[in-house]
């Protein structure tokens, strides 16, 4: 551990006064939820929540980018997102004008990958939902991205990811910790996903994790990995593959980038990486400095590389990225001890079983 991560780990213990009065006010307000003081909104409607309970990346998109994997070629599906750093307010429905200042960064990305997907951005989901499927009436399913800590909406099946290397079990509130819910709050999830799980991740850590969460008996524990295809150029869509030979550029602006940082690592000869903000908006001077920075890498085999959710916010320099290699690094979810078939089938049973009540 490098002496910044000591200093900031340091810093955040002495905001626990801090973490005490805001997870007090968390407590009270799940309080008045549980106990129906203040309503939850339900909908006769497949509505899947997925979220978390802590801030940081857990992988809700590559989980909500499996979802849609999995129903687009069934069910009319929807996604709907606060659209985080988005420059609108209120409802928008995404069509072929949007972009990422319209609906956020994480709606985009879904937007350009599955054409076929209404997607949709609104901070209410209650006043947000009835919207969408007044525009869309023919929707057999609603995603509900990022919403779990949002009790407004009480959806009918939650997925709850929470992050193998910062199990919401082992946190504390904010800002001493990253939890922005109670760690009881894992109780209001029908199915709970350990995420970022390495390939040798075995069943004795399999069993100690599940030990340590101890999920309901009522609940579904499931255990993923990420994968990383192969990069894209982020204009042309041409692929371009890392080697021991290739230097790396790494132009990233997401909450958690470690396990990219380690994959670049393993595949690469070497990365130098600029770092920005979670939802970073891009500049053309950003733009310049990334230019600069990459000109400055004397190999003959080098590229620069960026997320699927940064790509979203620099294709509007499209005219400059033309003539640049800039690639996109894509990442799916994978499900580990071959339960992916279970998990669908819980998904699928979900959706089926609104169909035959109605």
């Amino acid at each position: 551990m490098n002496f910044s991560s000591v200093w900031l780990r340091s810093f955040r213990v002495l905001l626990f006064p801090f973490a005490f009065l805001y997870g007090t006010a968390v407590k009270v307000r799940n309080y008045l939820y549980d106990n129906e003081i203040i309503q939850s909104i339900e909908f006769n409607f497949p509505v899947i929540c997925i979220g978390n309970i802590s801030v940081g990346g857990t992988g809700k998109s590559p989980m909500v980018e499996y979802l849609l994997r999995l129903l687009v070629h069934r069910y009319k599906t929807a996604t709907l997102s606060r659209g985080y750093k988005r420059k609108t307010r209120g409802y928008v429905l995404a069509d072929d004008k949007t972009t990422a200042l319209d609906i956020g960064d994480e709606p985009m990305q879904f937007h350009i990958k599955f054409p076929e997907v209404t997607v949709a951005a609104g901070e209410e989901r209650a006043i947000a939902i009835p919207q969408l499927l007044f525009d869309r009436p023919e929707t057999d399913v609603i995603i509900l991205d990022d919403a779990l800590q949002h009790r407004t909406v009480k959806a009918g099946l939650n997925i709850l990811l929470t992050d193998y290397n910062n199990l919401f079990t082992r946190d504390m509130f904010l800002p001493t910790g990253d939890l922005r819910d109670s760690r009881s709050s894992y109780k209001r999830a029908n199915i709970i996903i350990v995420t970022k799980c390495s390939d040798n991740f075995g069943s004795a850590e399999k069993e100690k994790v599940t030990s340590e969460i101890q999920p309901l008996a009522r609940q579904h524990l499931f255990f993923t990995g990420i994968r990383y295809g192969a990069p894209y150029h982020i204009i042309s869509r041409a692929i371009k593959r890392m080697s021991k030979e290739t230097e790396v550029l790494l132009a990233c602006g997401i909450a958690n980038p470690g396990p990219l940082k380690q994959y670049i690592q393993e595949e690469s000869a070497s990365y130098d990486a600029i770092y920005y903000r979670d939802h970073y908006i891009f500049t053309i001077d950003d733009l310049k400095e990334i230019r600069q920075r990459f000109e400055k890498i004397k190999a003959a085999d080098k590229m620069i590389l960026v997320t699927e959710k940064d790509a979203v916010r620099l294709v509007k320099f499209a005219a400059e990225l033309k003539d640049m290699p800039v690639y996109v690094q894509p990442i799916e979810t994978y499900f580990l001890f071959n339960e992916s078939q279970r998990f669908n089938f819980l998904i699928e049973k979900f959706i089926q079983d609104f169909k035959i009540k109605s």
